[in-house]
């Protein structure tokens, strides 16, 4: 069983945006320490299967980060579930995990899921606006977040989510500076190796996600801070 609080860098892919085979290959064989397929909208079983498919052929962990019951299927090793806190709507606090534990309940490997507390920071994002969340966040809200998901909620995961555009360091500082036994995640606008070193410094494991679209060759370079960062 692969140990995700090694993991310090970690592709996330979005099955319903197109990637080359070539620049799959080049993802899935740079060393990363896995692979996340997940996306905000668009995202069908067709594509989560599809890309699923063809990240399998590569030896490195894989999860699906559920955004939808609908295209949860077996073949994973992990399933990522995110409880987004500062969201206004109770169906991203506990609404979709209630169907999915109606649905699927009885044939769930907890061992293979994985609960994210997410905290949502940039309010023009897919994300944000979908969950309706308070993206208003001051240090103080940060640090209180943090506390409630590694000292309350006692979750494996706090994610940190800037959501295409690159985060405030002094906030995910505040965040890493409470957290005892969670793993503290970060994603966001990381679209250099300048960028990657500098979140990897403070987060546990870093998320890069965007630049694989734009410009694969400083997507792959991120991979670097693993070996800066061990």
């Amino acid at each position: 069983m692969y140990d995700i609080k090694k993991w310090k860098h970690i592709f996330k892919l979005d099955p319903a945006k197109s990637i080359s085979d070539n620049d799959l290959d080049a993802i899935c064989m740079s060393k990363t320490d896995a692979i996340i397929i997940g996306g905000t909208d668009g995202v069908t079983e067709d594509n989560v299967i599809q890309l699923m498919s063809r990240v399998r052929r590569y030896p490195l962990p894989l999860a699906l980060e559920i955004s939808n019951v609908e295209s949860v299927m077996p073949g994973f090793d992990f399933y990522f579930v995110p409880t987004v806190l500062n969201s206004a709507n109770v169906k991203y606090h506990n609404g979709i995990l209630l169907d999915a534990l109606k649905s699927f309940g009885h044939m769930i490997d907890f061992d293979e899921v994985v609960f994210e507390g997410y905290v949502v920071m940039n309010p023009d994002s897919k994300v944000a606006q979908l969950t309706q969340a308070n993206t208003n966040l001051t240090e103080d809200d940060i640090e209180a977040y943090a506390q409630m998901i590694n000292a309350m909620y006692k979750l494996p995961v706090m994610y940190l989510e800037y959501s295409g555009t690159y985060g405030e360091s002094e906030k995910v500082k505040t965040a890493a500076s409470m957290l005892t036994d969670t793993q503290l995640f970060y994603g966001g606008g990381i679209s250099n190796q300048e960028e990657a070193e500098e979140m990897a410094s403070i987060a546990d494991t870093i998320i890069v996600g965007d630049i694989v679209y734009k410009d694969i060759k400083k997507a792959l370079k991120t991979v670097k801070v693993k070996e800066s960062h061990k």
